[in-house]
């Protein structure tokens, strides 16, 4: 007999399932029963892992009915994890379904399906590899046409046990390296050719002339999927209700006629951060789709400063914010507080009382909970509209105590969507406000100020990212219970990067903890961090537009995407220069000692010789430093560095040969190089090495420090884990005190980005005194020095 549907509900939470996928399984009773019974035979009434929970969802739909016998026994295999993909759970199927009632034979069983196999990142990455040398052919002809279904299909021959998920991250990736972004000719489908009769020779020249033309970049932008302000009198959201009926949201003609009389028909959009912490990546994304929908239809986008929680809210965050959005290219039409709508709210929640729709409250947070949590109304929900005025007026007057009342909108307990439970409007906060100043001591929930601000300032597309659309339902309620115009709402995936944090709740904590050097330290992924390392807002931008705006759930982008983009970036902007991390000396016994050559060095991989400013001065004299990693005492095949008695070519310079080789005490440090140089150049050597030379006998080189920034967590996604801060890596910042440089750098400024050859993509850091540059690494290259550096 199936349980409760609360209960039901619950435990099929429990196992990880989302909301929707367990409403809807609730709404089948065959599949209900099944899931019930699978979580009981797998002992997991208490939860599980959301891996695990799915593989569940797909024993209790997909199970052979022959085979009944032999589910606990599956369901063992799940629950320990022997059993843990897809792929191991459809092989399972089918030797359960061939097997039938039949004795389980455990060797065979766990053979077929791959149990104990273990396929690591790096293997799917080499079968990757594998297919896509096999099909370089057919991907560079077909693009983004290819069907990546087969692409797949070769990779699960080579390892059917690989995690699909990790399948598919690798191929887009190795998708995206190979071509680049997609271009407008990557979208079009293909056409269908019908079967024609010849065309009549005085046609030939009209069809010829209707080829169907190549999309236009208009029609391929990402914001076609809103719809205009004129449409905005559609049902888009339906809020349902357990004891009145459904609500459909819409505006009425009158309401958007009046609306598209102030507004002209623009588009009004609104970026609405918090001012409570640095913007971070996530945020652009957000830029980018609230003033880029403005920005495409001719409207206009407020930076709306959500101003609600005077506590947490500092000027400092405020003049960031404004700072940020502009160094990300974007211009606000409009800059305004939520604080600015204070007495509007005010006098909207007293409206709101008046029509029976809010009540003052004095259950305490944890009685809110508890009350919530079963369903359970407040013993003050229903008490008189006049009572709940006065104490309103109280609450604002400040006659009571923080903590001893709210206003609550009454909305409906016995929901299933829990952001209906009589949310919060109004708490007693005795705390002056950054902007508003002292003027109040009731300050408006998020959930009561946002919607209304929306409406207040005729914004027509609200969006926001996928973890509020729950709060959609609230959203529309309010602005129906008070009758005001309704805005379009919709929600966008967020966006979720690899190896890092994002809320601010953590970032805050790696601040204030000084596990990292302030809001804008490099290894952040916020946009301060981020211009700091050196990374370009085009590139930032140019990265978000590549993931596009879609509703799919919130995948994790891989970091290497992002720096894919500040590579493309910056070898098109950043000059390259000579730059040794960790100088190893070298003496070159066949120059004179007195002797500096100046030789051109070249900014830009393809300079045109003819063009002076292309070029840049380089000593060249009797000691030259080379990386320490570009030496070896033992030389071999496919090493292509320095060795004794090898020669590699100094690049710009001359081929240079290991004549000696000066070791410590130890007998194992080297300590200094001999070599001779080639003058002629007649020596062809395949090795290419960067350099830095001695700018006059016996002066040191231009002194640098470098900071070598890597990936702040080890892990993927460290949100994930209980002891995130466990997971930082002590490899995230190595610092170089002494790094040489060529002369020409000394001219650096804050901001400057170079390529250090061989090295990667640098920018110079805030910290550089007159005495010392420092400069922060924004990227490693993404070829070896083989490639010469370019």
């Amino acid at each position: 007999m199936v349980k409760e549907d609360s209960n039901v509900l619950d435990l099929f939470l429990k196992i990880g399932l989302d909301e929707k996928t367990a409403k809807n399984t609730l709404a089948n009773n065959k599949v209900t029963t099944n899931l019930t019974a699978v979580i009981d035979e797998a002992a997991v009434t208490d939860g599980c892992d959301r891996a695990v929970g799915n593989l569940l969802y797909t024993v209790a739909t997909k199970f052979p009915a022959n085979a009944l016998n032999h589910r606990p026994t599956l369901l063992q295999y799940i629950v320990s994890t022997k059993i843990k993909t897809p792929a191991q759970l459809e092989a399972a199927f089918a030797f359960l379904a061939s097997t039938a009632s039949e004795n389980l034979k455990a060797h065979d069983f766990e053979e077929a399906c791959g149990v104990g196999v273990e396929v690591s990142k790096e293997d799917i990455e080499r079968a990757v590899s594998e297919v896509f040398e096999e099909k370089k052919t057919n991907i560079l002809e077909q693009r983004y046409r290819i069907n990546v279904g087969e692409l797949f299909g070769h990779v699960r021959k080579k390892l059917p046990w690989a995690d699909p998920k990790v399948v598919k991250e690798v191929v887009d990736l190795e998708l995206y390296k190979l071509l680049g972004e997609r271009t407008a000719a990557d979208n079009e489908k293909p056409v269908k050719k019908k079967k024609e009769k010849p065309a009549k020779t005085e046609d030939k020249a009209k069809v010829e002339e209707t080829s169907a033309p190549k999309q236009s970049e208009e029609e391929l932008n990402p914001y076609l999927i809103f719809p205009t302000p004129e449409e905005n009198y559609k049902v888009h959201t339906e809020v349902y209700f357990s004891d009145r009926p459904v609500l459909r949201a819409c505006n009425s003609k009158e309401l958007l006629e009046k609306h598209l009389k102030v507004t002209g028909g623009k588009v009004l959009t609104r970026f609405p951060p918090e001012p409570n912490g640095f913007l971070h990546i996530g945020h652009a994304k957000a830029m980018f789709v609230d003033f880029g929908l403005a920005k495409e239809r001719g409207g206009g986008c407020y930076l709306r400063f959500d101003d609600t929680n005077p506590e947490a809210e500092k000027k400092e965050y405020i003049d960031h914010i404004k700072e940020i959005v502009g160094w990300m290219g974007w211009e606000p039409f409009k800059i305004t507080y939520t604080s600015d709508y204070f007495q509007d709210l005010y006098e909207l929640a007293v409206e709101l009382i008046r029509r029976g729709h809010a009540y003052v409250d004095h259950q305490t947070p944890d009685e809110v909970k508890e009350y919530r949590e079963k369903k359970m109304n407040s013993p003050w929900r229903d008490r008189p509209i006049e009572e709940s005025l006065r104490l309103f007026d109280e609450m604002k007057k400040g006659m009571i105590d923080e903590g001893k009342a709210t206003l609550r909108m009454k909305q409906d307990m016995q929901n299933d969507n829990f952001n209906m439970y009589d949310l919060i409007a109004y708490r007693i906060k005795f705390t002056p406000h950054p902007h508003a100043g002292d003027k109040w001591c009731i300050y408006p929930s998020y959930d009561y100020a946002h919607c209304i601000v929306d409406s207040l300032e005729n914004i027509t597309h609200s969006l926001c990212t996928l973890e509020f659309e729950t709060r959609r339902a609230s959203y529309y309620w309010l602005l129906d219970a008070l009758g005001l115009y309704q805005p379009f709402v919709w929600e966008y995936s967020r966006l979720n990067v690899s190896n890092t944090v994002m809320s601010k709740r953590k970032l805050n904590r790696l601040v204030t903890e000084n596990w990292v050097d302030g809001w804008d330290d490099p290894r952040l992924m916020t946009l301060a961090g981020l211009r700091r390392r050196g990374v370009t807002s085009t590139a930032i931008n140019a990265f978000v537009r590549g993931i596009g705006i879609t509703r799919s759930d919130s995948s994790m982008i891989q970091l290497s995407r992002l720096e894919y983009h500040i590579r493309e970036e910056l070898n098109k902007t950043a000059a390259r220069t000579l730059v040794v991390l960790n100088p190893l000396k070298v003496v070159i016994t066949n120059i004179e000692a007195g002797l500096v050559m100046d030789l051109d060095a070249k900014k830009w991989p393809e300079a045109p010789a003819d063009d002076a400013s292309s070029f840049y001065k380089v000593p060249f004299s009797r000691v030259v430093y080379i990386e320490r990693t570009d030496f070896r005492l033992k030389d071999s095949k496919d090493y292509y560095g320095l060795a004794p008695g090898k020669s590699v070519l100094l690049r710009y310079a001359y081929p240079i040969k290991c004549t000696d080789v000066i070791l410590a005490d130890d007998k194992e440090t080297v300590l200094e190089i001999r070599a001779e140089y080639d003058p002629s150049k007649t020596i062809k050597p395949k090795g290419v090495l960067h350099w830095v030379a001695e700018p006059s006998p016996g002066v040191d080189p231009l002194k640098l420090e470098v900071r070598l920034f890597d990936r702040l967590f080890r892990s993927e996604n460290p949100a994930e884990l209980d002891d995130w801060l466990g997971d930082l890596s002590p490899e995230s910042k190595v610092v170089i005190q002494n790094a040489y440089a060529v002369p020409s750098v000394s001219k650096a400024t804050l901001g400057d980005k170079f390529q250090f050859e061989r090295l990667g993509y640098f920018a110079v850091d805030k910290d550089s005194t007159s005495e010392k540059l420092v400069f922060n690494r924004t990227v490693t290259l993404r070829d070896n020095y083989a490639k010469g550096g370019k």
